[in-house]
């Protein structure tokens, strides 16, 4: 029995992209395999959504190489009609009612369904014959949920256009998502800060710090490779000695130290010394590779940043 392997949707080798003087995107290399949902995660000014722009066609690269479905996106109508980009400042005509952007969505997205979105619609409560430029953040964040969603587009970005949803209706969003893509697989690269909300939904995790790619790994894999130990501060610095200390807190005689790669044995090593071990969240564990500790680096990761 012979299986099928699909080839990478996105392939990119030593890709850089500078603005003058600065280094936006600095010779970094991944793969996007076909049909799986990915995180591109990291904090503002990192790089995101240039490697997004890069990818969909919208910017040069300075060096190095981009594939997506096997060719070069910038200019190349085969590629680009294959790729959906939504983003949280989604521009339409001024002139466009809500209605006018999904009748004029068939034009772009061959794929389109326009029963699904006729749902999609009536799930967020979207009004047809109001002025695009006249909704809500709320609203004008659901158009383009519905866009990128009905488009079935083969290779479909999701560049936090959902931040204007409140939590009932990003929930739905995560729910249809995961409910079309089990009857229509595509690839879906979804760019978030509320890493928590969509943890279950990656299946593989690629985070970019000034620049670079820093974890690019199997997102089960990563939930599970880190813990925190608490417990009386000199039982925790012996326990952590030599290990790969990703962040520490502490207070009086007691430390709270997060560390990563712990197996089983370690674990009952810990345990029996009378600590304490914690889950880190993927978003926990994000926020500990890419920022020192304080208030300045989790506001990096907000909503409103």
């Amino acid at each position: 029995m012979t299986t099928t392997t699909l080839a990478p949707a996105v392939s990119v080798e030593g890709l850089t992209k500078r603005y003058g003087k600065f280094t936006a995107v600095d010779n970094v290399s991944f793969h996007v395999e076909s049909n799986k949902i990915y995180g591109l995660l990291g904090r503002n000014g990192a790089g995101k959504t240039t490697i997004m722009q890069l990818l969909t066609g919208q910017q040069f690269a300075t060096s190095g190489e981009i594939s997506v479905f096997g060719d070069y996106p910038a200019e190349n109508a085969r590629v680009l009609q294959q790729i959906c980009f939504i983003k949280e400042a989604q521009k339409y005509p001024d002139t466009f009612k809500v209605k006018h952007v999904l009748a004029s969505a068939p034009w772009f997205f061959e794929n389109w369904d326009a029963d699904f979105a006729d749902r999609l619609v009536d799930d967020f409560r979207l009004p047809m014959k109001r002025d695009v430029k006249k909704v809500s953040r709320g609203q004008l964040s659901a158009i383009g949920v519905i866009v990128g969603l009905a488009s079935r587009a083969p290779l479909t970005f999701f560049d936090e256009p959902y931040l204007g949803l409140d939590a009932v209706a990003r929930q739905t969003f995560y729910d249809r998502l995961l409910e079309d893509f089990a009857e229509h697989p595509r690839t879906v690269i979804l760019s978030t800060h509320l890493i928590d909300e969509v943890s279950n939904l990656l299946e593989h995790v690629l985070v970019i710090d000034e620049g670079r790619i820093i974890i690019d790994q199997d997102a089960e894999e990563l939930r599970g490779s880190a813990s925190t130990v608490v417990g009386k501060a000199t039982d925790v610095d012996a326990f952590v000695a030599g290990r790969d200390v990703l962040h520490r807190e502490g207070i009086g005689g007691l430390a709270s130290v997060t560390v990563s790669g712990l197996s089983a044995a370690e674990r009952r090593t810990a345990a029996d010394a009378g600590l304490e071990l914690a889950p880190v969240s993927l978003q926990q564990l994000i926020v500990r590779k890419t920022s020192g500790s304080g208030a300045a680096a989790q506001s990096d990761w907000s909503e409103s940043a």
